[in-house]
């Protein structure tokens, strides 16, 4: 048996999963269950927020920008309604400020977008005050700098001079960057 299934096994191993990524979701809650978590998931602060009144879980796995609001408010209300919880706070937007709000907030960690169920499931199983484990296939810079302008240019609209202002870069240097290939 497995170390996640064998954590998920000897305590409660219900999790929470707030993101408004269908595709995502849907596919982070089948690798969660495959690990042995009782997975429910939500697509909105609002309902994660009935989630976590109905019943608040031992987990949670939650975007910090949702379409009506801030991931944060689900962590929050977990850790006020079940302060032994571990919640992890995923995003595609990164910085130091909004992970030191998430940390202090009551998320036991921070991870950035694409995060894969392995990194996922280190994350929640890690001890207090512990570190999870280095993933073994981490993103390369490069990947991190494409998924970055990928976000703020769906952001902006898929329109290239406004997301060329925003990341204070040439218009046409941005275009080459989204003509290519995602790197590995």
């Amino acid at each position: 048996m497995s170390d996640i299934a064998m954590v998920a096994s000897e305590v409660d191993a219900s999790l929470l999963i707030v993101d408004d990524d269908k595709a995502f979701l849907e596919r982070l809650a089948r690798a969660m269950e495959g690990r042995g978590f009782e997975v429910k998931t939500a697509d909105s602060v609002a309902a994660g927020l009935a989630a976590v009144q109905e019943s608040p879980p031992a987990f949670a796995v939650v975007d910090m920008r949702l379409g009506d609001g801030s991931g944060i408010e689900v962590i929050s209300a977990l850790k006020d309604s079940r302060p032994e919880a571990r919640s992890i706070i995923l995003t595609g937007y990164g910085n130091i400020a909004t992970a030191v709000n998430a940390v202090k907030l009551g998320a036991v960690d921070y991870l950035s977008k694409p995060a894969d169920a392995d990194e996922v499931c280190a994350a929640l199983k890690a001890g207090a005050g512990q570190m999870p484990e280095l993933p073994e296939n981490p993103m390369s810079a490069d990947r991190v700098r494409w998924e970055h302008i990928q976000r703020v240019y769906e952001l902006c609209g898929r329109n290239v001079s406004e997301t060329a202002r925003r990341l204070s870069m040439h218009r046409r240097t941005l275009q080459r960057i989204l003509a290519k290939r995602a790197p590995r």
